[in-house]
């Protein structure tokens, strides 16, 4: 699996992490997509690399514009009960 970051310009309110989200959703294969509007970010969850140059125009077509893209293994985490303090 592998955690794509945005960091985007531009997203100022609710409905614009709704419509960057819906595009990413709409235009990639994902597992899952969150965008932050005080981060001004988009976390983006695939079983595979995304094409970057598309990415950039999938959001620039929305309005907003990439700023960088940071990509990483991602694992989930695991539910441990160890982890409960008693």
């Amino acid at each position: 699996m592998i955690k794509t970051t945005l960091k985007i310009d531009g997203i100022m309110c609710g409905m614009c992490e709704s419509h960057i989200n819906d595009t990413i959703r709409q235009s990639f294969k994902i597992k899952k997509v969150a965008s932050s509007r005080s981060k001004g970010t988009t976390e983006i969850i695939s079983e595979s690399p995304l094409d970057e140059t598309a990415l950039r125009e999938a959001v620039g077509k929305t309005g907003y514009k990439v700023l960088e893209i940071k990509t990483e293994p991602y694992e989930k985490k695991k539910f441990s009960l160890s982890r409960i303090k008693r």
